[in-house]
């Protein structure tokens, strides 16, 4: 215990050692911002991943779209549009 007390006579080591703790815990950028950082960053990046998926999908049926056949076949399966004279009956699994 002495020996460590001898170091923490002199002043150099003193203001590294706050200096240290200042910059670790209590700065504005200190260990947690930054940790949380990284955590919403990976987030942004998978949420990133899943909306490029998304928009490949849609631009895909959006090229699909532009023949009328396709319209229809979107419109009742996706859509669930009907004619006049027919009824829908949508079967959902759970």
């Amino acid at each position: 215990m002495k020996k460590y007390l001898v170091h923490l006579k002199n002043k150099y080591i003193v203001t590294i050692i706050v200096f240290v703790l200042y910059g670790l815990f209590l700065d504005d950028i200190d260990v947690f911002t930054i940790i949380r950082q990284k955590s919403k960053l990976s987030q942004l990046e998978s949420q990133k991943k899943e909306v490029s998926r998304q928009l490949i999908e849609t631009r895909s049926t959006l090229k699909k779209l532009k023949y009328p056949s396709e319209v229809e076949r979107y419109a009742r399966e996706k859509k669930l549009f009907k004619k006049d004279d027919e009824d829908v009956f949508v079967i959902s699994y759970e």
